[in-house]
């Protein structure tokens, strides 16, 4: 049977058990059905934000076989691979850069798959389709794997960056016995950080699954809304969007929660998979020294120890994060641009911008608190 693309103008045109089918044995909670189809239904995802759904489909009669989420993008906004420059550079040339197709994850810089095929024949159909574009300037797949760059011919341009990621070493059973593996300095901040915050009479309160009532999530989206409002940003995640995850999937929700008394005072929003904690949205209504290090990093490596989780990704950017045990890891993305030329000149960019990366990358590990 011939194997027919298809374009989606939202992602409940996918069937809810072809979706997961497709997923097999994924479990990160950013591709779930729940995820991806609660950011449309609770108006996350919306043209005034520059997100258009356009999610790519590959169908063989009434089966879809494979699948990716995308996006027509108008801005740049929620993506955290940033492409600002370029979109300048484009306009000089001459040309739109806008609108661009995007496959990721929107407002999540975490990595992982982004499509599922279920035979090879399928995902060369849908990565066909990929670069077969009409009328945007570009795609761009963020964050996505490393093992799935093989999957991309040298003429899409590859980009390297770096988040800071937490890896359980197997003979940590304890907070005790990972502060153990580091040099005296650091162990010593570390416990400074969390004293000031237990004498200032903070207690945290992790709550995950099923256990996470409305109030929680009340709070959770109360601190979301004042760190986005510090940093005069937009925040397009909805009420409803917090508790559609609440409702729908609620086995991959984790609220660390920081209380004074009875008064909740800070919180931390995350999610998990099988064996990584993703920490994602972090707000307080206080100024306490090592508040914040102990809700969005601390309480986050507990909860690792105690669940068996092997990594926690706390989230986009931060040096800061080296000596509290997070270390350097490389992130990947790939592009298309349509315009040969243009596309030549940003090949070059990409590749002193990547070796630059790897250096750094190279001198960061240097830092390391660990023994």
């Amino acid at each position: 049977m011939t194997l027919e693309v298809r374009w989606h103008s939202q992602f409940s045109d996918f069937p809810e058990t072809a979706w997961e089918g497709l997923r097999s044995e994924d479990r990160n909670p950013f591709l779930s059905y729940a995820f991806l189809n609660g950011l449309e239904k609770t108006n996350s995802i919306r043209q005034d934000l520059g997100w258009i759904a356009h999610h790519l489909g590959v169908w063989e009669g009434s089966s879809l076989v494979a699948a990716a989420p995308g996006y027509i993008k108008l801005n740049s906004h929620g993506e955290f691979v940033f492409d600002h420059a370029w979109a300048h550079a484009y306009e000089r040339y001459g040309r739109e850069y806008y609108p661009k197709q995007l496959f990721a994850i929107p407002y999540s810089p975490v990595t992982g798959p982004r499509w599922f095929a279920s035979s090879s024949d399928s995902l060369d159909v849908l990565l066909a389709a990929m670069q077969d574009i009409r009328g945007v300037s570009s795609t761009h797949v963020n964050f996505l794997e490393a093992s799935a760059l093989t999957f991309y011919p040298s003429t899409w341009l590859h980009r390297v960056d770096i988040q800071y990621h937490w890896h359980r070493d197997p003979a940590w059973s304890s907070f005790d016995d990972f502060l153990a593996s580091m040099d005296h300095k650091h162990r010593k901040n570390i416990r400074q950080e969390r004293r000031k915050v237990s004498d200032a009479g903070i207690m945290c309160r992790v709550v995950s699954g099923d256990a996470i009532t409305h109030s929680d999530i009340e709070h959770a989206y109360e601190f979301y809304l004042q760190t986005f409002a510090e940093y005069g940003n937009y925040p397009a995640l909805t009420f409803e969007f917090f508790e559609y995850l609440r409702e729908h999937a609620a086995e991959s929700l984790v609220l660390i929660l920081a209380q004074h008394g009875e008064e909740v005072i800070a919180g931390a929003v995350c999610l998990r998979s099988d064996d990584t904690l993703y920490g994602r949205y972090w707000g307080s209504h206080v100024d306490v020294a090592g508040l914040h290090f102990e809700t969005c990093y601390y309480q986050g490596i507990e909860y690792c120890l105690s669940n068996g989780l092997k990594v926690f990704e706390p989230g986009a950017q931060g040096v800061h994060k080296i000596a509290r045990g997070f270390l350097p890891t490389s992130t990947h993305s790939v592009h298309w641009i349509n315009d040969e030329a243009f596309r030549g000149a940003l090949a070059n960019w990409c590749k002193e911008a990547n070796d630059e990366m790897r250096d750094h990358t190279v001198a960061l590990m240097k830092r390391s608190p660990f023994k």
